[in-house]
């Protein structure tokens, strides 16, 4: 069995013996959450520099969006909304991570000093895994059926547990074919990414079998249709529910949190790891 208790991230170790939060800066107009912060670069700086200070161990730009329906944009396009936010967080003291499919963006990236490379596709783009096997960028692989525009149009599987774990498998040996070295990978099941409601109760049950990988977890379920579909909420009030599932997730064996809502999930994890370490 594979095991990883480090994740190497760029300039950055990562203890994974503990949950890890992931704060989220979006830089689209399209998110299905409406917290994008595409054009306004220094409002976007700001909002990364305050996830910090809730307790962000991490940040994860994006400047593409990957929500149901969604379009993809240029290179030209995903650059321009991504590289003054990178280049105004480079310092903030955290990892930085950037959530892209495409190796040219990610090259760019790279070069402007992220430190992780998030990536929906799993490193399936032509080119994608020979780029990340130079240099130290941590990665994450995630599980995703079709793509952004179709995902969500009847996705099917005959074991969604399995399934989703035979593909990232399959993911993380290629990665470590490619020269990608274990202790710089991380997996994601890709919650709400080709998944009926169902789908997702399912894996979130079963997280633990993707733990057998001996990699790190990430799990991403922060506002999702997911939640709004079990109360009823739109997604700026699926923060409680959010904390509910990434609480279970943790439980399960999950280590990284990412998420919208730093503080409200910082507090939680405050109260979970006192209670485990309870004498």
């Amino acid at each position: 069995m594979i095991t990883s208790s480090t994740l190497h991230c760029g300039r950055y170790l990562l203890d994974m013996q503990r949950p890890r939060i992931m704060g989220i800066v979006n830089l689209t107009d399209d998110s299905f959450s409406g917290d994008g912060w595409r054009g306004r670069a220094d409002a976007a700086i700001a909002h990364g520099l305050q996830l910090v200070a809730e307790g962000a161990h991490i940040l994860d730009l994006g400047a593409e969006s990957s929500r149901p329906g969604a379009q993809p944009v240029s290179v030209q396009q995903e650059v321009d909304r991504l590289l003054p936010v990178l280049q105004g967080l480079v310092e903030c003291g955290v990892p930085l991570s950037v959530d892209t499919v495409k190796p040219d963006v990610m090259r760019t990236a790279l070069a402007a000093g992220a430190d992780m490379i998030n990536d929906i596709y799993a490193l399936r783009a032509p080119g994608a895994l020979e780029l990340l096997a130079t240099g130290n960028a941590g990665v994450c692989l995630m599980h995703m059926q079709g793509m952004p525009q179709s995902m969500q149009q009847n996705p099917h599987y005959d074991h969604v547990v399995h399934d989703v774990a035979d593909f990232l498998v399959a993911r993380v040996a290629a990665a470590q074919h490619a020269g990608i070295a274990v202790n710089r990978l991380c997996i994601d099941p890709g919650f709400g990414f080709g998944k009926t409601i169902e789908h997702n109760l399912q894996l979130l049950h079963h997280l633990e079998a993707l733990t057998t990988l001996g990699l790190p977890v990430l799990v991403g379920l922060s506002r999702k249709s997911v939640l709004g579909a079990l109360t009823g909420r739109v997604p700026a009030e699926r923060v409680s529910a959010g904390i509910a599932a990434h609480m279970l997730a943790i439980v399960r064996g999950a280590r990284i949190l990412r998420v919208h809502d730093v503080a409200a999930t910082r507090d939680a994890l405050a109260v979970f790891e006192a209670v485990e370490n309870a004498q």
